[in-house]
């Protein structure tokens, strides 16, 4: 039941966290945005849901999980129903901070959902849980809906997200549970859990979160936009094209999370960033058209990715970053049992951030260049710097642990 309720109000925190995926597009038309501004706004509540996930993470291990979930819950109906009321590009951004608080949850509810699982079991639990990502795909198929049935208007969605909210929070209190042996950290002070933080570990799950994770918030928010603007569709088609990158980014955060526990974090994470690597190559060239010479004079190619097969291509993404967010969260649950909230929020920090930056920098590279495949050019070379750390972070302690072991032979 506590895994249930708790991936249930995971799921609409995400939904709401995402919302300007689909509702900024009007607003952009409506307030004339460029291409970075439009990034701005959509990235605004991920500030937010990022800044607060450390301190989430720590009041999570000193009070539990149930009820910082919940205050969190109550604490965003009031500002997603004012998104209703915004009409300045201001209002949105300001509102936007205090509505972006429901995306710290997953710093919540991970260690929360955790602590009650034996340690073999942890992967697959968070992993479950974490599947409440596919909220961004939630909001694909529900935001479209909702602005055809109100006429167009936009203002209908976050009124019903907010009595959503409210209906999940009472929801998720009446069916969770508190367990105070799980509050491990009752008795040890803010100063001692931010120390362990000075791991070198931690800033290496940092940078591989803000690749599976960062990356994923990132092209949810502009992946609409993006079909909108380079193939010509409708808002509610190219949301609903969107959503085959969103869905199996969150639901198959699960089965990440087994496979996680079977072949371990580490072999699971390298090969999740090899085929992001690949993806992100094809996904970067652009439309070309290009004249050749020949022997029977110039002759024009073309070469582009149809929207079938860039939808295909970013399935893919989606599959391999579900699967990397929960290996990732399997590194922490083995090497950081005690902290598991501490260093869930500081790696969730980073994950959010790039989950902020990426849609402003997305924004500013169309603006500055034209060309809007220079987004997945960005996102390939952050997978590029994965991939060496990565080989060297870990060839590292691989012949450091064979010279132990040597040594305790002779």
């Amino acid at each position: 039941m506590v895994l249930t309720s708790s991936t249930l109000a995971f799921t609409i925190c995400f939904a709401v966290w995402m919302m300007f995926a689909v509702i900024g597009i009007p607003i952009k038309k409506q307030l004339d945005l460029s291409e970075t501004q439009f990034g701005l706004l959509a990235a605004m509540p991920v500030l937010t849901g990022s800044l607060v996930r450390v301190p989430l993470g720590l009041w999570t291990d000193r009070f539990g999980g149930r009820i910082v979930f919940f205050l969190l819950m109550l604490s965003t109906v009031l500002p997603i129903w004012l998104m209703s009321y915004a009409t300045q590009y201001w209002h949105f951004l300001v509102i936007g901070m205090f509505v972006g608080l429901a995306g710290g949850s997953f710093s919540v509810g991970t260690p929360y959902v955790a602590r009650w699982f034996p340690k073999n079991r942890q992967g697959l639990a968070m992993g479950i849980f974490g599947a409440g990502n596919s909220g961004s795909a939630l909001t694909k198929f529900v935001a479209p809906g909702l602005i055809v049935m109100a006429g167009g208007s936009w203002t209908i969605v976050p009124q019903v997200y907010s009595i959503a909210m409210l209906v999940t929070a009472i929801l998720f209190w009446i069916f969770s549970a508190t367990n105070p042996s799980h509050n491990a950290s009752n008795s040890v002070s803010l100063k001692e859990q931010v120390k362990m933080l000075k791991d070198p570990r931690v800033w290496r799950y940092c940078q591989y979160y803000s690749v599976v994770f960062g990356g994923y918030v990132a092209l949810a928010l502009w992946m609409t936009r993006y079909y909108v603007g380079e193939y010509g569709f409708s808002i509610q088609t190219a949301a609903l094209l969107a959503a085959c990158f969103s869905l199996p980014g969150g639901v198959l955060r699960a089965l990440g999370g087994w496979i996680s526990d079977k072949y371990g974090a580490y072999q699971t994470t390298w090969w999740v960033m090899w085929v992001c690597w690949v993806a992100f190559f094809l996904l970067s060239y652009p439309q070309t058209d290009f004249t050749v010479l020949t022997v029977e004079g110039p002759r024009t190619f073309r070469i582009a990715l149809s929207p079938t097969i860039f939808t295909i291509l970013l399935f893919v993404v989606g599959i391999a970053t579900a699967i990397g967010k929960a290996s990732v969260f399997k590194f922490i649950s083995d090497d950081f049992s005690g902290n598991i909230g501490a260093v869930s929020g500081i790696v969730g920090l980073a994950g959010g951030l790039g989950g902020f930056v990426l849609p402003i920098m997305f924004g500013a590279l169309v603006d500055i260049t034209g060309v809007r495949t220079s987004a997945f050019m960005l996102l390939y070379g952050t997978v590029c710097i994965s991939l060496i750390w990565m080989h060297f972070s870990f060839r590292k302690e691989t012949v450091a642990k064979g010279q132990a072991a040597l040594a305790l032979q002779h």
